[in-house]
């Protein structure tokens, strides 16, 4: 599934081809029921966007198109009549401007607004001033201290953005192991835990291979490393399905060890 990274960049090369731009036509393959209607030819597009790991189109009439990848979608961008490297049945949305024609495929969300349902999301930790406060109030009032930080982090109502990637590396960063309940660390050590995930994000929005760990492109700390060493301590990485999202987790057993259950706020 792509992360905000991604798709924070994703959104800047679709702001080259349609922002500023009339549209010749729009097509959702699966329109929502009482939804708006495809804005009409000559419509402008007013704004390219991300929010965490959704993409808004954002018209001129007022509706936007808000695609969701997950873990299948892609977007691709053609030259008017130039044939698609996908079958047209996997189209899930097309955007067509004068000599270009940009083309969701296979993306289980990919719907027409008026109002886009991205009101329940956290700050996104891709943007420069994202608000830490809000991320800590967030915490408190939507997560359970016996939840794993691998959920939280996880979780786009507190802070959207972070992916499966950011989650161990974020963890390794801080020298906190992933199933670490949330209630063991204090305002200070969540706010770190953030912090450091934001910096990761922004650090990886100008493109080239995702980098979290030295000086080489494509350095990753601990994700896709289980059995080989700890970049940091010689020990292998392991690796196991975390949490209530039982999601594939990496770490270091001697840099990141694990709370006791009756561990306090640190």
């Amino acid at each position: 599934m792509p992360e905000g990274d991604t798709i924070h960049r994703l959104a800047a090369q679709l702001r080259e081809v349609l922002e500023g731009r009339p549209v010749v036509r729009v097509e959702v393959s699966r329109p929502i029921a009482g939804g708006p209607r495809p804005p009409a030819p000559g419509t402008n597009i007013d704004a390219v966007e991300a929010v965490g790991k959704h993409l808004l189109i954002r018209f001129g009439d007022g509706t936007t198109l808000r695609t969701h990848l997950q873990m299948h979608g892609r977007w691709q961008w053609y030259r008017t009549g130039e044939p698609w490297r996908r079958p047209r049945h996997r189209m899930r949305a097309l955007v067509a401007v004068p000599d270009v024609e940009a083309v969701c495929f296979d993306a289980p969300i990919a719907v027409l607004e008026r109002a886009p349902a991205i009101g329940h999301l956290g700050p996104d930790l891709c943007e420069a001033d994202a608000d830490l406060d809000e991320v800590l109030s967030r915490i408190e009032r939507l997560a359970d201290p016996d939840e794993a930080l691998a959920d939280v982090l996880l979780d786009q109502r507190v802070a959207c953005g972070i992916g499966n990637v950011y989650k161990s590396e974020v963890c390794f960063a801080v020298r906190r192991h992933p199933a670490t309940p949330i209630g063991h660390l204090d305002a200070a050590a969540r706010r770190e835990l953030f912090a450091t995930a934001a910096a990761q994000l922004q650090a990886n929005l100008g493109g080239g291979p995702r980098t979290t760990a030295g000086p080489v492109p494509g350095t990753l700390a601990v994700y896709g490393r289980a059995r080989r060493s700890c970049r940091r301590c010689g020990t292998p990485i392991e690796f196991s399905w975390v949490g209530a999202t039982a999601r594939s987790t990496y770490w270091c057993p001697n840099c990141q060890p694990l709370d006791p259950p009756d561990g306090r706020p640190s």
